[in-house]
């Protein structure tokens, strides 16, 4: 403004910049990037005033939207006009400070973006913008457009509204302050009882009709506001029975997948097609085989010649590029293969996990491990591991070893230790949600009732919050044990601690 022997305001020089664009030979697009830059010294000098708190979605106030025939301009600032051309085309440039470090952000925008902001200004759900099937957009694009615009700090948003209470929650150790939030809701579904194999621990063979094409939809569809109403991501767990043998997997695979939800499965070794047409829909999280031992013993358990099929469809999905996990449900008779079987699948898979038995329908007529010796199988397994990347912690009690050598905790079952109703439900064939599915816990009928309002019903709180006995434990947070063993053992799960819990100093002092 010197320069030109003007005396006005700063935010005058586009105006006057726009009048001298052709006498003075300047780019075309020299005064609309004068306007973003000036806009840029206004958010930088705006005030973080946030509300105190947040009930739901909104735009960040310091955020705006300064319109442009032109793009690339943030680009070009961005870059230092370093090899940066803007190109006459309308453009949109959001502009923002972000709500946690204050930093200025600014970037073009998006028409999902764009979209997304609407939503959230006009509270319009997702799914009536996108239903299944038609546009371009899903109702889980423009849902993740909107998480991705809270995690850049364009929305502002209350946080998972899944949150649970440890005990003294004022005195927890910080370490444990992750464990009791989760951002992420898993829905084990048990699409189907049909199965292809008849393992002698299976807990439950019971005739259940699975449902229809139209009833899974609208699971779907509640499963999707579930997670918008707590502020989480969904994931999808097919399961089953064989879930591949569900006659409308791929309907409902694709349908989970424009909902925007992770998908994994639980299943048998099957034909290699039937997960390359699932793959070409969604990339699956993993998929989850079972093997109960090695060869032998696990034939006995699974029928003859499965280890060795299980090898085979291993190899063929990795081949595919899907993360492969295998689990074993640990009993007596195998408890010296574990670490033999684990050293074998090294090379094989990407992550190795075991349960313990539920001794719960067929599994009744096997013996569990020896409590006794589960202690020193726990420390056997965790050495093996710091030379085996792919053995994984699932058991909640490894916190106990952890926490008195010093180490850090780790999730244990669900990531949150035990997460029976709490980031987690199991859904069966029928409807029936349970708790989990290790063992009977039913909740309610998915069919008749929504699933925020099973969520929310008293019998699920009784099971997030766990045993009383484990209530003033310092582990807490990361372990609440196992209630599907402690109800095998036929004990109050309400009131009892796991019994093979060792842990020998349990209660946090006053």
């Amino acid at each position: 403004m010197a320069a030109l022997g003007e005396n006005a305001r700063p935010d005058h020089f586009p105006d006057t910049l726009s009048a001298r664009v052709g006498p003075m030979a300047l780019p075309g697009y020299i005064v609309d990037l004068a306007r973003l830059e000036w806009r840029l010294h206004q958010t930088q000098s705006l005030a973080l005033d946030l509300p105190s708190r947040i009930n739901h979605a909104m735009v960040n106030p310091t955020l705006t939207i300064l319109e442009s025939p032109w793009k690339h301009l943030a680009e070009l600032i961005r870059m230092n006009a370093d090899g940066v051309t803007p190109i006459e085309e309308p453009s949109h440039v959001i502009i923002w400070k972000h709500p946690q470090t204050g930093a200025l952000h600014y970037e073009e925008a998006k028409p999902i973006d764009l979209l997304a902001l609407k939503l959230i200004v006009e509270q319009i759900d997702p799914k009536a913008v996108a239903p299944l099937g038609n546009g371009n957009a899903t109702s889980g694009d423009l849902q993740h457009a909107i998480d991705q615009a809270v995690t850049q700090g364009m929305l502002l948003s209350p946080g998972s509204r899944i949150h649970r209470t440890a005990f003294r929650e004022n005195r927890v150790d910080p370490c444990f302050e992750p464990f009791l939030t989760t951002d992420v809701f898993t829905l084990q579904w048990h699409i189907t009882q049909h199965c292809d194999l008849h393992c002698k621990h299976c807990y439950d063979r019971s005739d259940r009709a699975a449902m229809s094409e139209a009833e899974a939809m609208k699971v779907l569809a509640d499963l999707f506001d579930f997670c918008r109403h707590m502020h989480v991501r969904g994931q999808v767990t097919f399961t089953g029975g064989n879930p591949l043998l569900y006659p409308h997997i791929e309907c409902i695979y694709r349908a989970a997948t424009q909902y925007g939800f992770g998908i994994a499965i639980l299943g048998n070794p099957g034909p290699i097609d039937d997960i390359r047409r699932l793959k070409k829909i969604a990339q699956p999280l993993y998929f989850q085989v079972s093997l109960e031992g090695l060869a032998s013993h696990n034939d006995v358990i699974r029928g003859k010649g499965h280890f060795e099929r299980t090898i085979r469809f291993l190899e063929q999905l990795r081949g595919l590029g899907i993360f492969t996990m295998v689990m074993l449900t640990l009993t007596q008779d195998n408890l010296d293969q574990i670490l033999p079987l684990a050293a074998d699948l090294k090379n094989r898979v990407d992550a190795f996990n075991f349960n313990r038995l539920s001794a719960v329908g067929e599994g009744a007529t096997l013996a569990m491990v020896d409590r006794e010796k589960f202690a020193t199988f726990l420390q056997e397994y965790l050495s093996a591991a710091e030379g085996n990347p792919i053995m994984g912690l699932k058991d909640n009690l490894f916190n106990i070893i952890r926490h008195e050598s010093g180490h850090p905790p780790i999730g244990g079952c669900t990531g949150h230790g035990c997460g029976a109703a709490f980031n987690f439900l199991a859904l069966l064939p029928d409807g029936e949600i349970h708790a989990c599915r290790k063992f009977p816990s039913p909740l309610g009928n998915i069919l008749d009732t929504s699933l925020i309002d099973i969520y929310h019903r008293q019998a699920a709180e009784r099971y997030r919050a766990g045993s009383l006995a484990c209530g003033q434990c310092r582990l807490n947070p990361v372990c609440r044990g196992c209630m599907a063993v402690s109800h095998s053992l036929g004990l109050d799960i309400f009131n009892d601690k796991d019994p093979f819990c060792f842990f020998s100093c349990q209660v946090t002092p006053a």
